[in-house]
C-alpha cells in the first residue's frame, strides 16, 4: 500500500527520530537485566512485593490486630519451647551445645524466626561455620533479598541470593545457596524457606498480605467511631437576650465564659434572656454490625475464630470449641513446616561438624519436637487410644492380629503417624532415645525410653 502524503512528510521530517526510539525500546525489552523484574509470572513484581513487605511490617508495628495474629501463630507453633534430639550420643551432645550456644540461642531465636516467616512469608538464613566446626545462624530480612538465582530447568534448585547493599551505589552481595554435594564445610552459605508459595514461584507470601486492606479499613472505621463519640458529647450554649449595644453583649459573654454553669446547676435568667443547647445530631445506625463484618473478614483471612480476636461470636462454649478446630489444623501444619526448617538446619550443622570431628555422625537421624497445639485434643486422643488399645489387646492375646497391627491401630487413634516397623525394631534393641530439653538449663538432657510414647511434650519436658 503506497504511503500517503502525510506519512511521507513525517518520514522526511522526523523519521530518523522515530526509528531510533523504536530501536531503543526493542533493545530494552531484550535486555536480560530488565527481565529480572518479571522473570517468573507466578511471583509478584519486585516493586509490588517490596511495597507489601513494608506495609506488613508497618501494620505489625502499629496495628494491634496484625501483631496479635502474628503472635498467635508463634505462640501455637513454638509453644512453650522446641527440642532437638539425635540417637547418636556424640552427635546428640554437639546438637545440644549448638542449640544453646550464646550466638545461636535457638530456644529464644525460634520465636523471632516464626514471627518473621508469618510476616514476610519466607525466611533467609545465613549459616557460617568456624574452624572448630561450630555453625552460627543469622536471619536476613526478605526485603533485603533482591533476587533468587536458580538452575535453568528447576526453580526450586536455588544457587544463590542477591542481597541489597547498605551503601548506595555498591553492587549487591551474592550469597551462595547451600549444596550438600559441593559444600566444603567452611564457606558461609544462605538457605531459603518459604510459606504460602504458589507452585512455580520462588518467593513466599505473607500471612498478612490479604489482610492489609481490611486491617486499614477496620482501623479507619474504629478511628471514625472514636471521633464520632467524642464529638457526640460536645455541645455549646446559645444565650438569647436584649442588649442595649454590642459592648453590653460582649461583657455578658465574657462574664459567662469566666463563670460557666456547672453540670446540674440551676440557672435563673433575667427577663428577656433564654438559653438553649446546640449539640451534633450524629446518627450511627448499625455501626456495630459494620465493624463486626470487617473484623470477620480479617478473622477469615487469618484463619482464626472471632473469639481469638477478643470478639465473642457465640454465647456457648460449644460454638467456640467447634470454631477452633480448623485453626488448630492450620497451626499444626505450620508447626510441621517450622520443625522441618529447624531440623534441616540442625542436619547441616551436624554435617559441617563431621568435617572436623570424627566422633560426630554426618548421617545421624535428627528430629525436632514441638509442644502439642491443643491440650483439648490430647484428652480426647488419650481417651480414644486407651479404649482402642484395651479392645485390640484382647484380639492380640487371641492371636487374631500381630504386634505391628496393634501398634498401627494404637498410634492411629492417638493421632500420630509413625513407622511401626522401626518402633518394633527399636523396642527389640532397647536403645534409649535422647532429647534435648531447651527450657530448663539445669537439666539440659533428658533420656526417654522408646516406650514412653511421648512425642510432642517430650521435647519440651
Amino acid at each position: 500500500m503506497p504511503k500517503s502524503i502525510r506519512e511521507r512528510l513525517a518520514d522526511f521530517l522526523i523519521g530518523d527520530v522515530v526509528n531510533k526510539r523504536v530501536a531503543l525500546a526493542v533493545r530494552a525489552l531484550d535486555d536480560p537485566r530488565d527481565r529480572r523484574y518479571g522473570d517468573n509470572p507466578r511471583d509478584r513484581y519486585v516493586y509490588d512485593r517490596e511495597e507489601i513487605l513494608r506495609d506488613v511490617l508497618e501494620a505489625w508495628r502499629v496495628n494491634p490486630l496484625a501483631r496479635r495474629i502474628v503472635e498467635l501463630t508463634s505462640q501455637y507453633v513454638v509453644g512453650s519451647g522446641l527440642g532437638v534430639g539425635c540417637d547418636h550420643p556424640a552427635s546428640h551432645e554437639f546438637l545440644r551445645v549448638w542449640w544453646g550456644h550464646r550466638l545461636n540461642n535457638l530456644s529464644i531465636r525460634s520465636f523471632d524466626w516464626c514471627d518473621e516467616s508469618t510476616r514476610s512469608g519466607e525466611i533467609f538464613i545465613i549459616l557460617s561455620t568456624d574452624a572448630a566446626g561450630m555453625s552460627y545462624l543469622r536471619a536476613v530480612p526478605a526485603l533485603e533479598i533482591e533476587k533468587i538465582e536458580s538452575v535453568d530447568n528447576d526453580l526450586e534448585q536455588e544457587t544463590g541470593y542477591l542481597q541489597k547493599s547498605a551503601v548506595i551505589g555498591e553492587d549487591p552481595k551474592l550469597w551462595p545457596a547451600y549444596n550438600e554435594q559441593t559444600d566444603d564445610g567452611k564457606s558461609p552459605v544462605m538457605l531459603h524457606y518459604a510459606i504460602n508459595r504458589p507452585v512455580g514461584a520462588q518467593r513466599g507470601e505473607s500471612d498478612l498480605a490479604p489482610l492489609l486492606r481490611w486491617l486499614t479499613r477496620y482501623s479507619g472505621w474504629l478511628e471514625d467511631r472514636a471521633r464520632l463519640n467524642k464529638y457526640r458529647q460536645a455541645f455549646v450554649y446559645v444565650v438569647h437576650g436584649h442588649f442595649a449595644n454590642e459592648a453590653e453583649r460582649v461583657e455578658r459573654q465574657q462574664s459567662l465564659n469566666a463563670n460557666p454553669p456547672n453540670p446540674g446547676s440551676i440557672l435563673v435568667l433575667n427577663e428577656g434572656e433564654t438559653w438553649e443547647v446546640i449539640e451534633p445530631k450524629l446518627a450511627s445506625n448499625e455501626a456495630g454490625e459494620d465493624g463486626q463484618a470487617i473484623k470477620k473478614m480479617i478473622a477469615a483471612g487469618a484463619g482464626i475464630p472471632m473469639h481469638f480476636l477478643a470478639e465473642p461470636e457465640g454465647s456457648t462454649r460449644t460454638t467456640a470449641a467447634e470454631s477452633g478446630g480448623p485453626t488448630f489444623r492450620h497451626y499444626d501444619q505450620r508447626q510441621q513446616f517450622f520443625l522441618w526448617v529447624l531440623a534441616d538446619l540442625a542436619r547441616i550443622a551436624l554435617r559441617r561438624r563431621a568435617h572436623v570431628d570424627g566422633k560426630v555422625s554426618a548421617t545421624a537421624a535428627v528430629k525436632v519436637h514441638g509442644t502439642d497445639i491443643s491440650s483439648r485434643d490430647n484428652a480426647a486422643l488419650a481417651s480414644s487410644a486407651e479404649s482402642i488399645v484395651r479392645a485390640f489387646t484382647q484380639m492380640r492375646a487371641h492371636g487374631l492380629i500381630d504386634d505391628a497391627e496393634l501398634l498401627r491401630l494404637a498410634y492411629r487413634f492417638a493421632g500420630e503417624v509413625v513407622d511401626v516397623q522401626k518402633i518394633l525394631e527399636d523396642a527389640k534393641k532397647g536403645d534409649p532415645w535422647q532429647v534435648v530439653s531447651v527450657n530448663n538449663p539445669a537439666f539440659p538432657v533428658s533420656v526417654l525410653p522408646p516406650s514412653s510414647g511421648a512425642n510432642g511434650s517430650a521435647a519440651a519436658a
